[in-house]
């Protein structure tokens, strides 16, 4: 009889933990979409860019900073890059220059 009254417990608590697997899988592949769509996004303004990608977002946008080597130049430059959740459409901003913005990635 103890066992019954505790199998629902039981239960939800085991959903709970694969609901949160599946949660931090969801968002590890949200940060991948974000950092690949924004690299894109970025090529003609940076070369071989790399991203810093915020983990969640805004409640509406995927947001990351893009840095590298500038196109046609030897600085290294930074932009900002939108990705819209819903439309999976990026916009960046323009360059930022190293001395304004300094962001470190990883190798």
């Amino acid at each position: 009889m103890k066992f019954q009254s505790a199998l629902p417990a039981i239960l939800l608590f085991a959903a709970a933990g694969s609901a949160h697997a599946s949660s931090d899988d969801a968002w590890g592949q949200f940060q991948k979409d974000v950092s690949k769509a924004c690299i894109t996004a970025a090529k003609g303004l940076i070369e071989n860019g790399k991203t810093v990608v915020d983990p969640y977002g805004s409640e509406h946008y995927g947001l990351a900073v893009v840095s590298g080597k500038a196109v046609g130049a030897k600085a290294t430059v930074s932009t900002i890059c939108v990705y819209d959740k819903k439309t999976k459409k990026t916009e960046i901003g323009g360059e930022i220059s190293a001395d304004a913005l300094m962001v470190k990635t990883a190798k």
